[in-house]
């Protein structure tokens, strides 16, 4: 069976890699539809060798189409207003955006990590930040196997999760080009604040880490705290987690752990300068893994590297497996 799918925000970044992974993961599209803002209206954007004109987002445009997913990278405000216009109409909307990540009526899903929770969507289901996707796939194995008491996230963030923006102010800013997007220059520095800061000292991307991953691995009393940092790097996201984990455990059973797990690629051999980086891991849909070691200042205390695209898996890929996950009857 083949599906009507629409990309909202298809002229975005994510929006375009919606369109590429589509095609690379051969999703069974029906139709193909693309909305985009009144300026973007009228364009034409390629799907395989078909030619797609893009529409303008309003519910006339939706409503007599019969779409079965529609995936959204528009902006939290877009999506609050058309994710249920879209899920009204029978499509299940598939949100890249914080806007419903949160509701307690909207499941946040990570395929590997809770597939389950797909079956009580009523209309939307919610993409996971980026940083936390890659975060929740390498400590999905940990906890069901040792459990996890504490976990210390200090992320490395390439520009692309500040999309367009970003990528302009790093390589305009090695020309020497006044940033936009950022408060300070990007190229050549490291800048330890991603989205707003809050009341409480922390960035608003660092409580998305925080509460995101409650969420997702259904555990509230989890202690987490996050350092989130954007670097100047174009693709791929990088993260070193510490964890503390509820029993006692041989390292050599961790390597054995993400040996097997699914949707990870283990990079560990030190000996001959093997882990993950955000290089290699661009254009990729897995989760790199590497760097295990024990943190011998605490009881049963472990290091990981953890490295992956954040367009793809970060964004687009796992919205699109979440899609194929029910067109699989996995709800």
């Amino acid at each position: 069976m083949n599906y009507n799918v629409a990309v909202v925000g298809c002229t975005g970044m994510v929006g375009r890699k919606f369109i590429e992974v589509l095609v690379e993961r051969n999703f069974p599209v029906a139709e193909i539809y693309f909305f985009a803002s009144a300026k973007s209206a009228g364009k034409v954007l390629k799907f395989k060798d078909k030619d797609v004109t893009v529409e303008e987002l309003k519910e006339d445009n939706i409503k007599n189409k019969k779409i079965d997913f529609a995936l959204f990278s528009a902006g939290g405000s877009v999506s609050k207003e058309f994710a249920p216009i879209f899920a009204k109409y029978g499509a299940t909307a598939i949100d890249n955006s914080s806007a419903w990540r949160m509701d307690p009526e909207v499941p946040l899903v990570v395929p590997e990590v809770n597939p389950e929770d797909i079956k009580w969507n009523k209309g939307i289901i919610a993409n996971p930040n980026c940083s936390t996707i890659q975060a929740v796939v390498a400590l999905k194995p940990l906890y069901d196997k040792y459990g996890i008491k504490r976990i210390i996230y200090s992320t490395y963030q390439a520009v692309s999760g500040a999309g367009m923006g970003g990528y302009n102010d790093l390589v305009e800013g090695y020309k020497g080009t006044t940033p936009k997007k950022f408060p300070y220059a990007i190229a050549g520095n490291v800048l330890p604040h991603i989205d707003v800061f809050l009341e409480n000292g922390y960035t608003k991307e660092e409580m998305k880490m925080i509460n995101e991953t409650q969420k997702i691995l259904h555990d509230d009393n989890l202690k987490i705290t996050a350092t989130t940092v954007r670097v100047p790097v174009v693709y791929g996201h990088s993260e070193s987690i510490n964890v503390e984990l509820n029993k006692e455990f041989d390292i050599k059973d961790i390597f054995s752990l993400y040996k097997n797990a699914e949707g990870i690629i283990l990079k560990d051999d030190v000996d001959n300068l093997v882990y993950p980086m955000p290089i290699e891991a661009a254009g990729h849909d897995e989760v790199y893994v590497g760097r295990l070691r024990k943190d011998f200042s605490i009881d049963n205390g472990l290091n990981l590297w953890v490295v992956a695209d954040n367009i793809r898996k970060g964004a687009a890929s796992n919205a699109i497996q979440i899609a194929e996950c029910i067109v699989n009857g996995n709800k």
